[in-house]
Formats: structure tokens, sequence, C-alpha cells
């Protein structure tokens, strides 16, 4: 137990540096907006520093925004999962106030494009850690697990309403950039993180007790068992029918093909589950 609570902790503090180093490396380099309550923290700087000539502090900014967040977190996620996201919000903005960024380009593109592979990897290793990196991730989670749809892409169609008021006040150059970097950054997060993807496992078996048990152990979903008869042979051989997370999916076939290594393993993803399915809550 204080080895996986070890575990959480680390992963969050490489997030939240990882976080800080992106911001202040890729995204001030080009003057970008990323997505999230940290980009509407970095636009307020922008207008206050533009307009105002005023440097407000980004981790102020960041703790404001992120005040309902946490308490939808506290009474509908998770405590645990809501502390370990605070760990991520409280670094994330004393590291990008406190370190220096990295020169490495000046080019706007390769700013957007690997920038938002370092957001995308900066969150998932908080959701590795069962937490978030705070603000719309709260939102996000928390509709993901009332639904068990992912919205992601959600988040990312309310993120372009903010760069369009970059656009406006800022730099439209930026601001179509930025949106650039928010479609790789949730393109990626989507690749990495399977949590909320469903995927369907029929397993053709003749050792489907074994199969079913794997199943139930490793995942706690239930399976459903069909008789089949190959067309080539004419020989009967049971199914195994499941639904999986994405997360638990390559783990779960592996452990099949140990004890099966003849089984016939087709996995498809599924787009919707209708019914009752089986999801682990956030402590």
């Amino acid at each position: 137990m204080i080895k996986k609570e070890i575990k959480r902790l680390v992963l969050c503090v490489l997030g939240a540096l990882l976080m800080a180093v992106n911001i202040n490396t890729f995204v001030h380099s080009a003057n970008l907006i990323p997505g999230g309550f940290s980009g509407l923290a970095l636009l307020i700087q922008n207008i206050s520093q533009k307009y105002f000539g005023l440097k407000l502090p980004f981790s102020i900014l960041v703790y404001i925004f992120n005040i309902y967040p946490i308490y939808i977190g506290f009474k509908h996620i998770g405590k645990k999962f809501t502390l370990y996201s605070m760990v991520m919000i409280i670094l994330s903005g004393l590291l990008t106030d406190i370190i220096p960024g990295l020169k490495i380009t000046d080019d706007i593109l390769l700013c957007s494009i690997f920038g938002g592979i370092c957001n995308a990897v900066a969150i998932n290793f908080c959701l590795l850690a069962d937490s978030s990196s705070g603000g719309t991730d709260f939102i996000s989670i928390y509709v993901s697990e009332k639904t068990g749809q992912s919205a992601w892409n959600y988040i990312m169609a309310g993120n372009v309403c903010v760069l369009i008021v970059a656009g406006i006040l800022i730099n439209w150059n930026a601001a179509l950039y930025s949106i650039i970097f928010q479609y790789v950054s949730t393109q990626v997060l989507n690749f990495l993180y399977k949590r909320y993807e469903k995927i369907t496992l029929l397993i053709v078996t003749d050792k489907p007790d074994e199969i079913y048990k794997i199943i139930k152990e490793q995942t706690n979903h239930d399976a459903t068992v069909f008789n089949g008869k190959g067309c080539f042979q004419g020989t009967e051989h049971p199914m195994v029918y499941s639904v999986v997370s994405g997360s638990e999916s390559g783990k779960l076939e592996k452990q099949i093909r140990l004890a099966d290594p003849e089984a016939f393993i087709n996995v498809i993803r599924s787009k919707s589950i209708v019914g009752r399915f089986f999801k682990r809550s956030l402590d």
C-alpha cells in the first residue's frame, strides 16, 4: 500500500515538472495557449501584461481557477484522487513561476507539435497515478465516470472557444497554432490513456472455464460462453465473449495466451456499451 502511494506521488511530481518545463519551453517560445485552466491563466497573463502592464503570477491564477473543480473532485470523484491532483496543481503552478525554460527551437509548428505531445504525457502521468492535472480534467473525468464515455474531445471544443478570444485580443497566428497544440495533445492522450475505452473480446478456446476465471480475477468483468462449430473441420469449440476496458485488455490477452496457447482471440474496439459495465471507482 505504501509503495503504491509513493508511486502515485512520484508520478504526480513528474507530471508537474514536465508540465512546467513544457509551458516555459515550447508554450512560451511560440506564445501558445494550452488547453484547460492553464491556458486560461496564460491568456489572462498576456492580456494583463499587454493592456495593463501587469505581470500576474501564473500559480495564483491557476489556484483560483481550480477552487470549484477541486470541490467537484472531493464531492463526486474521490478524496485521495483530489488530494493527489492538488499536489499536481500546486507543484506545477510553483514550478512554472520558478524554473527557467529551455531554448530548443523558435519554430512555431515544432513547438505546437512537441508541446502538445509533452502536455499529453504530463497529463497521462497524473491519470496513471489516479489523479489529474486539475481544471477541466476534473470535469472531464466526472463526466466520463458518470456516462462511461470519453469527454476529451468535448473539452477540446471548449478550449477552441478560449483560443478564439486569444486570437481576437492577442495574436491570431499563435491562437491558430494553439489549435494544433491542443489537437496533438488530445489525440496523444486518447492513445495513451485507455480507461474509458471499451474492448470486446471473442475467444475461441477449449478451456472456457479457465479463460473465464482469468477474466474474472484480472478485471472483475463477467463473460458469456457460446457453443460454436468450426466450418472447415466441423469440430465444436466454445467461444467466450466479454467486454473489458482498454487499459485491461493488453495484460488480459497475455494471460489468456499463457492459459491456452491455441486460443483464437478477436479484439474489437466497442463504440459504446448499453447496460451494466463494471468500473473501478476512483478513491
